[in-house]
């Protein structure tokens, strides 16, 4: 039976496009990062893969909560085994950089997963490392029935993070598909 990913590609237009930084939005970036890691998934025997959003402009809900809500309902009802949320980080200081990865706890079955994502990005990315944080409070996190984690690629807001953002989403995916792939099996 194959491992299914709900690959949650974060935030969407119309509702909340997310953070924005040097051209780049937060939807488009996550967008097409999704749909890349899909695609690598889909095309690896024993993974199947689902994405939240299946076009770039595919809207979820009427506002932040109902967006939420629906990304959590569809990996519940499709019975995933893992759920991944997508974003780009974003900071008022343009020095922040790097990639983390949040999930619920400490105890949470997802750290493994976590910490191999967040391995892959910063060595194939180039990305500094910021680590793994609990964040219970992220209702992606807290509503999901199975592991789930929330990874930011980069920092939108940072001239070196943005370039990789923009000219790298395929090599982004690859470091994400690979971590899944070395933790997995």
């Amino acid at each position: 039976m194959a491992i299914k990913i709900y690959i949650d590609q974060g935030h969407s237009r119309g509702v909340n496009a997310g953070a924005e930084g040097f051209g780049l939005y937060e939807q488009d970036v996550v967008w097409q990062v999704g749909m890349y890691l899909a695609d690598l998934l889909n095309n690896t025997p024993g993974y199947e893969a689902r994405v939240s959003r299946p076009t770039i402009d595919t809207v979820l809900g009427y506002n932040n909560s109902t967006s939420l809500a629906a990304r959590v309902a569809d990996a519940n009802a499709w019975g995933a085994d893992y759920f991944i949320s997508i974003h780009t980080n974003a900071s008022t200081n343009p020095s922040y950089n790097g990639s983390e990865v949040y999930i619920y706890s400490d105890l949470s079955p997802s750290l493994p997963l976590a910490e191999t994502i967040l391995q892959q990005l910063v060595a194939e990315m180039g990305t500094k490392n910021n680590g793994i944080f609990l964040s219970p409070r992220f209702y992606v996190l807290r509503r999901t029935q199975m592991p789930s984690l929330l990874v930011e690629l980069a920092y939108i807001t940072n001239a070196q993070d943005a370039e990789k953002l923009r000219n790298n989403q395929f090599e982004f995916a690859q470091a994400i598909y690979d971590g899944i792939r070395i933790q997995l099996g």
